[in-house]
Order: C-alpha cells, then sequence, then structure tokens
C-alpha cells in the first residue's frame, strides 16, 4: 500500500495504516527530536508526543507532502519541550547513544575521533537558537528540500536560506574554535 492510501485510510480512523505511516517515519521523526533536543528521554517523549498529535489531526492533513507535515509536528513538540526547559532548567544526565563498536575498516582511534566530532557537532548544534538548528538539522542532517523544510517550519523559502545560512555559519565557527577535533582535511590553516 502506498502512502496516499495509508493516509486515506488513516483520515477514516484506520489505525493500523497510521502505525504503517509511523513506521516508515519512526526514524527520521527521532532523529530530529534527537538532535533538536540533545537527549534521548527528551526526544523519545517528543516523538510519542508528535506521533500523537499527528494521530488527532491527520483529518486535518491536506494533501501535500505528508513527512514534512509530519516533521513541523516533531519540531513544535521540541519547541514546546524547550520552552519548558527554560522555564524549568534541569540538569540531564543522558549520554550522548553509543554507536555499534567500530566496524572491522574502522580503527578505535578513528572510532573515538568520530564520537568526539559527534559529539562536539550536538554541542554545537545545542549553541543554535532553536529555528537556525531545526533549518540545519532539516536540511544538512534529514535531507529535506528547501520546499519541504520551508512547509515543515512555516516559513518563507526566503527565511529558510536565511537561517540556514546563519546556522551553518555559526555552527561553523563554533567547530574552528575546536580545530583539534576535526581532522586535518577540513582546517582552513592546513
Amino acid at each position: 500500500m502506498d502512502e496516499s492510501e495509508l493516509i486515506r485510510r488513516s483520515k477514516q480512523g484506520d489505525l493500523d495504516s497510521f502505525n504503517r505511516l509511523v513506521e516508515l517515519y519512526q526514524r527520521q521523526a527521532y532523529n530530529l527530536a534527537r538532535r533538536m533536543l540533545g537527549q534521548v528521554e527528551a526526544a523519545e517523549d517528543a516523538t510519542q508526543d508528535a506521533f500523537l498529535s499527528a494521530w488527532k489531526g491527520i483529518r486535518g492533513f491536506r494533501q501535500g507532502n505528508f513527512r514534512a507535515w509530519l516533521l513541523s509536528i516533531v519540531a513544535n513538540a521540541c519547541k514546546d519541550q524547550l520552552r519548558a526547559r527554560r522555564r524549568r532548567p534541569a540538569i540531564s544526565t543522558d549520554e550522548m547513544d553509543l554507536e555499534a563498536l567500530p566496524s572491522g575498516g574502522e580503527s578505535p582511534e578513528d572510532y573515538v575521533l568520530r564520537r568526539e566530532l559527534a559529539a562536539e557537532i550536538q554541542r554545537g548544534l545545542a549553541t543554535l537558537p532553536p529555528d537556525q538548528r531545526l533549518a540545519v538539522i532539516l536540511r544538512d542532517l534529514q535531507g529535506l528540500s528547501y520546499e519541504e523544510i520551508a512547509q515543515a517550519m512555516a516559513s518563507s523559502l526566503g527565511t529558510v536560506r536565511s537561517r540556514l545560512s546563519r546556522g551553518r555559519a555559526h555552527l561553523r565557527d563554533y567547530l574552528l574554535r575546536r580545530g583539534e577535533l576535526l581532522g586535518s582535511q577540513f582546517r582552513l590553516n592546513k
């Protein structure tokens, strides 16, 4: 069954069809939330909240890009959590998710350096304002088109481009200040 049929059936209240849509997009939704929030439990909560909101609002979905519609709901759930955090700041004990051990083609040293760089990128993303962070994540990590990002963020293409440009510049500057984590091929002063 294709996506449009799953959406049609979901709009009619077919929970099994909606669950199949969830299966199609749960990884992207979680990854967006994880990058936006930086914490495993918070990302799980936001993803769950987003899918519940999507189920409740599926009848209001107008034919268009379902992925962008869904990711906009995830982004809004993340923004809600970020606002709540500012009202009640707490110290997180979450650790970065550990990926699988290095494969046969990657040395232990390369694995550790890759994990350190990934953690530093996550810290750099956390320094961005939420709208810039969302734009960078949707484009550079999720691979959405500019049009999909504009739909997901309910913004114009110009606004998306501006947020991407500012976010990328800020992240680049952040990483360059921590140049020792970047391999020589990424450094400006080789």
